[in-house]
């Protein structure tokens, strides 16, 4: 869903905006179990996300457990991070938003949910040390490494216990010469792969922000972490997109980017030790009936694998 502030998509949940109920009939198309929501305005109540919740249980998708923190999108740093000489704007953000909460993420399960471990507030300089031109010293104490959200969620089924690990990684452009965007990015994804190196079960999902092959960013990241031993790619399948120069498989795209056109950022990457019975991702080819539904919804597309579970 596109960033409107939480009073509006909270309005616009309400009133059954276009955008809106093409998401809500996306998410029925699917039916998840779990689901990974990004781009979602947060507000202290949870008034919007409550919504989108009720909304869904209409659609006989009852979502009984989540997770909704105050990512740090949008929440002023004090500093003027991009150094124009101005304080206060998106990019001097902890991570870039217009306003507290601009672009959240939240966890919807139909499971049970265990404590949520939260790495968000970790420190940039505490897991690199980006130099003064990508970072001023003074903000090193305050400027954390994840641009929204970093956390890794316990989901216990019987007796197969799995530690869902977020990804929602900073954009790896919009910068300048000194690249502090895509350097945050590749720190960003470097420290997933460390959560999944320490997890037993780990499943990462979410938004890594760069294709392994095309547009921009430090791509050998993003191929060390689909190379990861602990993980596998089952590479979802939809009817994609592509472009002039587009290297990667069209078929594996999950975003409709202006600029660089069809990309595949968005993943869900499951422990070797479980079994993949199916995956895809919801990009209908054009013509069929839920072409447009996808299209209305967002720029990006929904990842789905069904797993079993040892």
């Amino acid at each position: 869903m596109s960033r409107k502030g939480p009073a509006l998509l909270l309005r616009d949940i309400e009133r059954g905006d276009p955008q809106v109920l093409a998401v809500l009939d996306v998410i029925a198309h699917a039916r998840p179990d779990v689901l990974l929501l990004l781009d979602v305005d947060w507000d202290y109540g949870d008034a919007a996300l409550s919504a989108l919740q009720a909304a869904l249980d209409e659609r006989g998708l009852d979502y009984a457990h989540r997770v909704s923190r105050r990512p740090n999108a949008g929440v002023p740093s004090g500093f003027d991070l991009d150094g124009n000489g101005r304080l206060g704007e998106g990019r001097d953000a902890l991570g870039y938003g217009r306003f507290t909460g601009d672009g959240g993420m939240a966890l919807l399960s139909r499971l049970p949910l265990g404590t949520v471990e939260d790495h968000s507030a970790d420190l940039w300089a505490d897991h690199s040390a980006p130099p003064a031109d990508v970072l001023p010293v003074e903000a090193a104490g305050v400027v954390p490494l994840a641009s929204v959200a970093q956390w890794v969620v316990p989901l216990t089924l019987g007796q197969t216990r799995l530690r869902l690990i977020t990804m929602n990684a900073n954009t790896p452009v919009f910068d300048g010469p000194e690249d502090r965007n895509g350097r945050r990015n590749a720190d960003e994804l470097r420290f997933v792969a460390d959560l999944v190196s320490q997890a037993p079960l780990p499943v990462v999902l979410g938004r890594s922000n760069i294709d392994p092959q095309d547009g921009d960013g430090l791509h050998q990241v993003m191929i060390d972490l689909l190379d990861h031993p602990a993980l596998q790619d089952p590479e979802p399948r939809g009817a994609g997109g592509g472009g002039l120069g587009h290297r990667g498989d069209p078929a594996l795209d999950t975003v409709d980017f202006e600029g660089p056109g069809p990309l595949r950022v968005d993943y869900i990457l499951p422990s070797q030790a479980l079994r993949v019975l199916d995956s895809g991702v919801v990009w209908p080819a054009p013509g069929d009936p839920l072409a447009e539904v996808v299209a209305t919804a967002s720029r990006g597309r929904l990842v789905w694998v069904d797993l079993a579970l040892p």
